[in-house]
């Protein structure tokens, strides 16, 4: 295809424009940059323009906007339509940082910023194959592309333009890159994402900080009770206790479990890469299942009191704590944040008050191995790398899956190139050169081998 030679020739081009995407702080979840949330619509809207597309539009919604593109070239044709999120994680704690997040950095052929894997970088592969494909005429099928800013903070207003505007997202498929591989010896297509509850609770002691020599001790200290109401949450064999969490787990069969087990994985290399000496979570199962087929519930901030240099004997009046737990097939993220709050109140003493508030929530969703659009991403991953992608199920969420197999009736293909060492969400975030510009190529080559398969 004339459309390949046309990537490795503009490939210096290409990493120029991701370098000015990753320049746009656009962080969804704080307020302050929310000019710069729609300056990264604006970005994408153009580039959509500039590679080619009929049409490409803000569209406003409560919070952040989507940009919704598309090239239409014959109706009889097979559809495609392009999900992917232009807005990224916060950057704090910024000290952790080698280099300032919003300041790109290539080293050692990858490129470093908030938002290279996740999923500007991810994303943007998609208009660049888009582009190569217009260029040289061989566009074989429709495009529609849905770009939103909401993704790091839920998708609330993506459900309702989705709902909405049915008719216009028809498609055939839906292709999303915002997943990962096993590694760039051993490619994989995710063919499963958890669900996700995300809840923050306060815990309040007396109406205002105490000095701890006066009171501590005959005052309930909202941190301490905390601590103890979270650590409840989980027994020593790594099980979530709170009644009815796992009452429609999906359970997989022993024959699916030794599937899973065939995948390329080396414990030693893993503990070694994040610095542990040993790997922990529910008993009975491995890492590779543990963060793919279980749920799982985790701390993801937690304070209260005095946090600033020196000591300060103080007895805080206030505790706060953010949880995640990550959903399989058969829970229901409503009815999980409501036995979450049940229970968690129930753990309160009387000491102290409770108040839990749900944020944000998703499905966990499972694709099908037989479709067209698998096979064609199959293949095209066979074409780039040289060798059959092994399917795999992923422990990140993408509630938006669930919601697009439920509201269009569409699978989504989960066609994404990270790697765990593009530390997403994390200071010095990540994105290989090579998954970059591969996977330019293997979008690509889907396109030609659904068209084909389409038939």
């Amino acid at each position: 295809m004339q459309a390949l030679d046309y990537i490795q020739s503009n490939k210096d081009r290409f990493l120029e424009e991701l370098i000015d995407l990753l320049k746009i702080p656009s962080v969804s979840a704080d307020s302050k940059f929310k000019g710069d949330v729609r300056k990264a619509a604006e970005f994408i809207q153009k580039k959509l323009m500039d590679a080619g597309a009929d049409s490409a539009d803000i569209v406003e919604t409560a919070g952040h906007p989507i940009v919704y593109g598309e090239k239409m070239l014959d109706e009889k044709l097979p559809t495609v339509l392009v999900y992917g999120h232009y807005d990224v994680q916060p950057a704090d704690p910024y000290e952790l940082w080698d280099s300032p997040p919003f300041e790109p950095v290539i080293k050692n052929e990858r490129i470093y910023a908030r938002g290279a894997c996740d999923d500007k970088g991810q994303m943007y592969m998609h208009i660049k194959s888009f582009e190569a494909l217009m260029s040289n005429n061989e566009l074989p099928c429709n495009v529609k592309f849905m770009i939103e800013g909401e993704e790091e903070v839920g998708s609330d207003n993506l459900e309702a333009f989705v709902r909405e505007n049915k008719e216009k997202l028809a498609a055939d498929v839906i292709l999303i890159s915002d997943t990962g591989i096993i590694d760039n010896d051993n490619p994989s297509i995710t063919v499963g994402l958890r669900g996700l509850s995300y809840v923050e609770v306060e815990v309040t002691g007396p109406n205002r900080d105490l000095h701890s020599g006066m009171y501590g001790g005959a005052v309930g200290n909202p941190i301490n009770i905390l601590c103890d109401m979270i650590a409840k949450l989980q027994n020593e064999k790594g099980e979530i206790t709170i009644p009815g969490f796992y009452k429609d787990v999906e359970v997989l069969s022993d024959e699916q479990r030794a599937q899973m087990a065939k995948a390329p994985f080396n414990l030693d290399h893993y503990k070694k890469e994040l610095d542990i000496d040993d790997v922990k979570g529910e008993e009975g199962y491995s890492t590779l299942e543990r963060t793919g087929i279980r749920p799982t519930l985790d701390v993801n901030g937690i304070w209260g009191g005095y946090t600033g240099e020196g000591a300060k004997t103080v007895l805080p009046s206030k505790a706060y704590a953010k949880i995640s737990m990550r959903l399989v097939p058969n829970q229901s993220s409503e009815e999980i944040t409501k036995l979450f709050t049940d229970h968690f109140m129930s753990l309160a003493p009387a000491s102290v008050k409770v108040k839990v508030t749900p944020h944000h929530g998703g499905e966990a969703a499972v694709v099908s191995t037989g479709s067209v659009g698998y096979k064609a991403a199959e293949q095209a991953m066979t074409d780039t790398w040289g060798k059959q992608p092994i399917p795999m199920r992923e422990g990140g969420s993408i509630p938006i899956v669930a919601l697009f197999q439920d509201v269009l009736k569409l699978d989504s293909i989960l066609l994404g190139f990270g790697l765990d060492e593009d530390a997403i969400h994390s200071p010095n975030e990540s994105y290989g050169l090579f998954n970059y510009y591969k996977g330019i190529e293997t979008i690509t080559m889907f396109y030609k081998h659904f068209a084909e398969m389409s038939r």
